[in-house]
């Protein structure tokens, strides 16, 4: 964090191991985040005079560029937050998934799908129902008739260009998923 953390009590004592919890959650916050400017964490107990059921508020605003974290838990009535430690650990699970939710907007992980790979009909036999390619690495592999895509097995000839994908067959690499590919194409 660029600033560091800012911690406030506010209608209670000041408490040490619960400073040490907020600081160990707002670490572990890095992890989702390591861009976080700054960090601001609200522990608030309901007025001092009341004793039975109070719900303790936390609120945690985190600023990271160009966008900033607000989270309140607390105020909705949730008797597991009467407990200082459980409020702050749900605020703080809220705030991670804000993050990580930002993350994920941020990222510009465009997936970039490679073109099947490509090779031209070596020989075929359609009294058999297949034939061979020779892929662009010199290798040749088998396909059958069935993998030829859109009925187009008997459209095929030899030096005929096709995409493909090949797998592991009984008798080594055999392509599925066979396309014939028009006149008009863009080898990459």
């Amino acid at each position: 964090m660029k600033l560091p953390l800012q911690i406030t009590f506010r209608n209670m004592e000041h408490s040490a191991a619960l400073e040490t919890k907020i600081r160990e959650h707002a670490e572990y916050l890095k992890k989702f985040a390591d861009n976080i400017m700054s960090c601001r964490v609200v522990v608030e107990s309901p007025h001092k005079h009341h004793h039975q059921g109070k719900l303790f508020h936390v609120s945690i605003d985190i600023t990271v560029p160009k966008h900033e974290i607000a989270v309140n838990r607390g105020r909705d009535l949730r008797h597991a937050h009467e407990d200082p430690y459980v409020a702050v650990r749900d605020a703080f699970n809220a705030a991670r998934k804000q993050l990580q939710e930002l993350s994920k907007i941020r990222r510009v992980e465009v997936k970039q799908h490679e073109a099947p790979p490509h090779g031209r009909v070596v020989s075929l036999s359609p009294e058999n129902n297949y034939g061979k390619i020779e892929t662009s690495d010199g290798r040749e592999i088998y396909f059958h008739r069935n993998s030829v895509l859109d009925g187009k097995f008997d459209s095929l000839g030899i030096g005929s260009e096709v995409r493909y994908h090949e797998e592991n067959g009984e008798q080594g690499p055999q392509a599925s998923s066979v396309k014939l590919i028009g006149k008009h194409h863009v080898v990459t």
